[in-house]
């Protein structure tokens, strides 16, 4: 019985998602079309850097998209640097982009260029993460983030049995201790916050009432945070943390992570320590079902992911192109959470997926995201 509601309500999830994709932009599907049959032009999509397999998902869904919709596109990808994608913007608009599509290294750090768009009226539309401390950016499309944070820690507590992966607890669930260490975002990705702020919020009863130890005490956002998302720092920390804090013999019993690229350096850290897949592995938690974290938890090694698909995201932000240069006002669906520290950034907000070993056909497979031979294969 578990099992099928729990199936029920991923499909109502992935339904949701559909529905907010083909709601997206205004006059959603027409809106592309009239852009087709109109004279197009180049549209600048810079996105932060191809280590993450993430980010190529999202700008070849980006670039198909938008030439599909008839209009000429550059783009690029910055590998992480700030000033190589400043220069990268600054090109697009020499070249003449009529919009620009920032997915943003830095989000404090485009002020400039960002003047010089607006200086030739080219509209900004901040991709998943969000544009801070300039009044030139125009509309944000991302993810309902703090929910992502919720469904993190919901997996990790579901992974360790005192709640459904709805967040609902379990009756009879186990009372603890167990070990969690905490993971954050890049402290320069607005983002991070987001996530780190839903995860906490639902860990922190489970902390106060001891059933959860940080047993590092290192519970604070700065003390988490991984710069640039990378997993060899996050491997670097757990390495430290188990020296530190592990070498009485007491074990890890979980840990929540933002994303996936994390949470396979959080795996080599405790492979390196001894630490065995099977009874006594940790539970790990993710984010943005990347192949290989996908691969790691067929094989027991990561618990959880969280989806979101690229492709609704890719949807949301042509759309709000399309609109902006017809001259509409793009759909939107939040107007007052994301304040940039200059003004309110106008968002549409799409859904994500908790994705553990049971679901992943249902979810990945069956929406086409991946084939059942590149995850098994």
């Amino acid at each position: 019985m578990k099992i099928k509601t729990l199936l029920a309500g991923v499909a109502a999830g992935a339904m949701v998602i559909g529905l907010a994709a083909c709601s997206s932009g205004g006059s959603g599907a027409s809106s592309t079309g009239a852009a087709a049959a109109g004279d197009g032009g180049l549209i600048g999509v810079a996105m932060p850097t191809k280590s993450s397999e993430r980010w190529i998902q999202d700008g070849d869904a980006v670039k198909s998209q938008l030439e599909d919709a008839g209009y000429t596109v550059d783009l690029q990808y910055a590998e992480d640097d700030i000033p190589t994608q400043v220069s990268q913007i600054e090109n697009m608009i020499t070249k003449g982009a009529k919009a620009l599509i920032i997915a943003s290294i830095d989000g404090t750090t485009l002020t400039s260029v960002l003047q010089e768009a607006a200086d030739n009226s080219i509209p900004v539309i901040a991709y998943d993460r969000l544009i801070r401390d300039t009044p030139n950016v125009d509309y944000y499309a991302s993810f309902d983030n703090y929910k992502v944070g919720v469904q993190q820690a919901n997996s990790v507590l579901n992974g360790l049995g005192l709640v459904g992966l709805d967040g609902t607890p379990t009756s009879g669930a186990p009372a603890g201790p167990f070990n969690i260490e905490l993971f954050a975002g890049s402290p320069d990705d607005n983002n991070a916050s987001f996530f780190w702020n839903g995860a906490i919020d639902t860990l922190q009863p489970y902390i106060d009432k001891k059933i959860l130890v940080v047993k590092s005490g290192q519970t604070a956002f700065e003390q988490a945070a991984t710069l640039r998302w990378d997993g060899e720092t996050a491997q670097k920390r757990m390495e430290n943390i188990l020296t530190s804090t592990y070498s009485d013999g007491s074990k890890v019993n979980a840990v929540l992570s933002p994303y996936d690229g994390i949470s396979r350096g959080i795996i080599s850290a405790l492979t390196d320590a001894g630490y065995t897949v099977g009874a006594g592995w940790p539970v790990i938690s993710g984010q943005d079902a990347e192949l290989d974290s996908v691969k790691a938890i067929v094989a027991g090694e990561q618990y959880a992911t969280i989806f979101k698909d690229t492709r609704n995201l890719a949807k949301v932000a042509v759309d709000m192109a399309t609109a902006l240069l017809q001259g509409n006002t793009p759909q939107t669906n939040n107007t007052k959470d994301y304040n940039n520290g200059v003004k309110v950034v106008p968002a549409y907000l799409l859904e994500s997926q908790i994705v553990v070993k049971d679901n992943i056909k249902d979810v990945l497979v069956t929406s086409g995201y991946y084939t059942d031979a590149e995850i098994n294969g």
